[in-house]
């Protein structure tokens, strides 16, 4: 117990003081996380200064708070006050404690609104990934590279290879190109899903019969992972997200291969899940 306390201490002193830094593996959480995952997105990085922001404050607050009551225990007992006074209506206490909260929000909405702001705006982007929610599995479209479009479907534990994470691993992965500005496209098949990617500052609902929109761009190469977000049905648990960032030139690369390998030919229809980690093909 004692080395676990121990083993915690620096992470807990981590989240106090706000640091989310590289201690972590990037693109999923690792085991006694505590904080943020590394941003790997220029929203992400936004979304961590933000909250340092906040819990400055809210720490600050509470030592305040915490100081006043302690003041307030010791000086104003009835031992050490025996006859209390009988001031009321103090005029520059009352603006004091009308203001500095007034100020406090101001100085959180601000930086929230323009947070809002950058993470919605759809500018100068390069290209387009639409994403559809089914039950229970994502399809991923490239409008801008000919149109092909592939299912995403969780790799069952027993089919598992070295080093393929439980439950985040898939049969095709979303290949994006890094330092690129990419349009996201949401919608569903059925029911709402969510498609979130923590350290990308990725999260957005996908509804039947409506195209929401948000935009990323993954600062580096390498491998990011989310799941779903919203309770969207029994195998909900079973519909990860894989994004692999790879650099423009093993993007385009990439590209020629998928257009064969995913091309419409009318051939058998798409996997479905059968069950919780099984994979099943209506032939």
């Amino acid at each position: 117990m004692i080395q676990r306390l121990i083993t915690l201490a620096p992470m807990t002193a981590l989240l106090i003081f706000g640091a989310t830094g590289n201690a972590f593996a990037g693109g999923r959480s690792e085991p006694w996380q505590m904080g943020f995952q590394p941003a790997g997105s220029p929203v992400m990085e936004r979304i961590i200064e933000f909250h340092n922001l906040v819990l400055v404050i809210e720490v600050s607050i509470v030592a305040l708070v915490l100081g006043l009551m302690c003041y307030i225990i010791v000086r104003f007992n009835a031992k050490a006050n025996p006859v209390p006074s009988k001031t009321t209506h103090n005029t520059l206490l009352e603006v004091v404690w009308t203001v500095v909260p007034l100020l406090i929000l101001i100085v959180v909405a601000v930086p929230s609104l323009k947070l809002l702001y950058y993470s919605d705006r759809v500018e100068n982007t390069e290209m387009t990934l639409k994403v559809t929610g089914n039950q229970w599995f994502w399809s991923y479209t490239y409008p801008d590279h000919g149109g092909f479009e592939f299912d995403s479907v969780i790799v069952p534990d027993d089919e598992l290879k070295a080093g393929q994470p439980r439950l985040l691993t898939v049969d095709n992965e979303v290949v994006l190109p890094a330092e690129t500005n990419i349009r996201l496209l949401f919608t569903s098949a059925d029911v709402i899903h969510n498609w979130g990617v923590p350290s990308l500052g990725l999260k957005l609902d996908t509804v039947a019969g409506r195209i929401s929109e948000t935009w990323v761009r993954i600062n580096k190469k390498g491998n990011y992972y989310g799941m779903c977000s919203e309770l969207c049905g029994v195998n909900h648990g079973f519909m990860p997200i894989h994004i692999k960032a790879v650099s423009k030139a093993d993007f385009a690369q990439w590209v020629e291969t998928a257009n064969k390998e995913f091309a419409r030919t009318g051939g058998p229809a798409p996997v479905r899940v059968a069950k919780a980690g099984a994979r099943d093909r209506d032939d």
